[in-house]
């Protein structure tokens, strides 16, 4: 409906878009009534940091409060594609508000309306008394920590961001983001709303210091001052993606991000002490014990994995928190929880940004500022399409007044038309107010803004605490890869065929001694297949995890690779004792301990320098059908150069089978079975076989160093 009329009533019926064309048709009208009488229950001030109910008198697009009795109406232009409504005081038409479309060239903002006092009944927004229960919160209300923390007011200027696109003989720079601007306080929720593909995550990156590259432009400053190291440790950020362990408990979970996250001055039962507080802050308790889950284990529902990835931020009690879709793929009454929760927890003084799709109207009532983004649509009226709604008078009058011939054949003006009368009247009404705004100084004193200015990392835990904890974490997650069903089956049957084929063999003759070279052989082959395509998958798959963990600065990346490699250790030792238990003593091959160990301890030598190749594969490619690629021809050169197909190989090829760890575990085998039988087996010097030990040894660490340094240069490309 057309705000100047006074015919019918607004209601919460109306659709999102409705309301926000209706508000910026409300924007372009000329000579409003002014000094209306302010509504009963009304504030009659600005916004402040503290939130007051959401039942205050709201219209349209307007925010959960409302002030003042100013009721002009603005529009702005810059070059960017943002529209930003500040919904604190959007009601009263006192809001700094933006926006801008790219593929215009332009950008606008409006402020707001004032309501009419016989409108205000049937525009009244759902209070917190309306909203029903959260089943699986389990509580209406959530109380959060209320300990100091350090305020932090996050200011962004003409913030441009570009991607060069690399072709076959040219290089293109494509805009992703343009001239946006905008600030947000201490007790403020800032929606960050645009169709897909708008920048709602680039700019939510840039923001929270993710995203450091020299193709970003413009300021972004936190207390006036630059980011820096020491801010990661004051924000927090839930990416939109639930990444977590899937073999995790909620307790878990929260527990280790506690012990890697919080200050060292804490002691260990402090930690786990915030950790429980988090989860009944959050309503986490019935689910406590309850498995993440994931594509194949059955864990939590939605609704709880997202507030697990709110709990791991909060648990450091940031001053900053970042959301990337919070309410992706919730339903609507969970969806409208965890805005409440990020309205909670903006209640004791942090500062709260958050990307949001396509919210409800109840949702969208819970934000403080809105920006809009848009890139091929920002809204039908600034992109021109006005075939289906009304376009305001003051436009109408402008374009008949100049030519009637400028229609389009809907009798609607055309997308120039309405370009040239968004940027005049971004010029002539808002730009110089706004400016001022954002250059007024913050009420903070100087130790406060030099405190987000030190450059120094604060770690939660020594490196040997990260180790540990990380270590820990590790078996407890993939224990359950390790001895599932179909892996123990895998290697007991293996086990058993070859035992049967094998039965007993002869080593007093030559045929038995090639057939137990031929048996000695496969074990060479079979346990260095094994462990390379297992750890083929290890960084590619945690690669989000890591990348997630290292951005919060959570732990040092050497503690991390340490603990990652060293974990697994014990747990890849386990089935090649069984395995070897069962077929060692079926082939009849010699019983004695010192031969079965020496055995052992060349298997594992085996499996461990074969695992460091799978890791240095998969951390160098970082994609699982390159690196399965690689690894294949990779293991399948090992195995033809292993020393039993081929004896006599080309010189100009033969250095491959000293690379060839599937080569020195046949060798060692060998040596172990018959070193003090005969002098040669099938060719090979049965000597003390050290030469076979040190090569696989260093094949062990220096698979690894690969692994790391592929890591690092990842990491270093990240913060590049």
């Amino acid at each position: 409906m057309e705000k100047g009329s006074h015919s019918s009533s607004t209601t919460l019926a109306r659709t999102k878009s409705d309301q926000l064309v209706e508000t910026l048709a409300a924007a372009f009208k000329s000579a409003r009534q002014s000094d209306r009488q302010t509504p009963p229950g009304t504030s009659e001030s600005g916004g402040t940091l503290s939130r007051k109910s959401s039942k205050r008198v709201m219209m349209g697009a307007s925010p959960r409060r409302s002030s003042g009795e100013n009721n002009n109406t603005y529009i702005r232009k810059s070059r960017s594609a943002q529209m930003k409504l500040d919904l604190e005081e959007l009601s009263s038409g006192a809001a700094l508000s933006r926006a801008s479309s790219a593929s215009l060239g332009l950008s606008f903002s409006f402020t707001g309306f004032t309501v009419p006092p016989d409108e205000i009944a049937d525009s009244k927004p759902f209070s917190d008394d309306d909203i029903p229960e959260d089943v699986e919160a389990r509580t209406c209300k959530m109380k959060f920590q209320t300990e100091p923390t350090l305020p932090i007011y996050l200011k962004f200027t003409d913030v441009t961001y570009k991607v060069i696109i690399k072709g076959m003989t040219s290089c293109e720079e494509r805009d992703i983001l343009n001239g946006i601007t905008g600030a947000v306080n201490p007790g403020e929720v800032l929606a960050l709303m645009g169709p897909s593909g708008s920048g709602k995550t680039t700019l939510l990156n840039l923001l929270g210091g993710r995203l450091i590259q020299s193709t970003v432009g413009g300021s972004i400053t936190y207390n006036d001052q630059p980011y820096s190291k020491f801010l990661k440790s004051r924000i927090g950020f839930v990416t939109e993606d639930d990444v977590l362990f899937p073999h995790l408990t909620v307790e878990e979970t929260l527990m280790y991000a506690a012990r890697l996250r919080l200050p060292k001055v804490l002691t260990r039962q402090q930690k786990e002490k915030r950790a429980v507080d988090v989860i009944y802050e959050l309503g986490l308790e019935r689910c406590q014990d309850t498995m993440i889950g994931g594509s194949f284990v059955r864990g939590v529902s939605g609704g709880e994995r997202k507030r697990v990835c709110i709990g791991n931020e909060i648990i450091i009690n940031p001053s900053l928190l970042f959301l990337d879709e919070p309410t992706s793929g919730l339903d609507s009454t969970t969806a409208l929880r965890t805005i409440q929760t990020l309205q909670d927890i903006a209640e004791v003084g942090k500062t709260v940004i958050t990307t949001i799709h396509q919210p409800s109207s109840r949702l969208f009532h819970k934000f403080d500022k809105l920006i809009l983004l848009g890139k091929e649509f920002l809204l039908d009226l600034a992109n021109g399409n006005l075939t289906d709604i009304s376009v305001p008078s003051e436009l109408e009058d402008k374009v008949q007044m100049e030519n009637s011939e400028t229609e389009t054949g809907n009798g609607k003006p055309p997308p120039a038309v309405v370009h040239e009368y968004l940027v005049e009247a971004y010029e002539s009404r808002v730009a110089d107010t706004e400016k001022k705004k954002l250059m007024a100084p913050l009420p903070l004193d100087d130790e406060l803004k030099s405190k987000v200015s030190s450059s120094k990392r604060q770690w939660g835990a020594s490196w040997w605490q990260q180790y540990c904890i990380l270590f820990c974490r590790g078996i407890k997650e993939r224990k359950h890869d390790y001895f599932s069903w179909l892996r123990i089956t895998q290697v007991l049957s293996t086990a058993i065929i070859l035992g049967l084929l094998w039965w007993q063999s002869d080593s007093k003759t030559i045929r038995g001694r090639q057939d137990q070279a031929g048996w000695l052989f496969f074990i060479a082959v079979f346990w260095g297949f094994f462990p390379v395509f297992t750890a083929i998958f290890t960084f590619p798959q945690e690669r989000a995890m890591l990348g997630k963990e290292r951005a919060a600065d959570m732990y040092r990346l050497s503690a991390y690779f340490l603990a990652r490699t060293t974990s697994d250790l014990p747990l890849d030792l386990i089935l090649p004792v069984l395995f070897l238990l069962v077929v060692y003593f079926m082939a009849g091959l010699r019983l004695s301990a010192s031969h079965f160990f020496l055995s052992m301890l060349t298997v594992f030598l085996c499996i461990v320098a074969a695992q460091g190749l799978g890791l240095a594969i998969g951390a160098t490619l970082m994609d699982l059908k390159r690196a399965t690629t690689l690894a294949s021809v990779t293991v399948m050169t090992f195995m033809l150069a292993g020393g039993y197909f081929v004896k006599k190989v080309p010189v100009f090829i033969s250095w491959i089978r000293y690379m060839s760890f599937n080569y020195h575990t046949y060798k060692l085998l060998l040596k172990v079975q018959y070193q003090d039988i005969m002098p040669t087996v099938n060719g090979i010097k049965t000597d003390s076989g050290l030469k076979e030990v040190g090569a696989l040894v260093a094949m062990i660490f220096g698979y690894r160093f690969l692994a790391y340094l592929s890591l690092r240069k990842m990491q270093l490309h990240c913060e590049a």
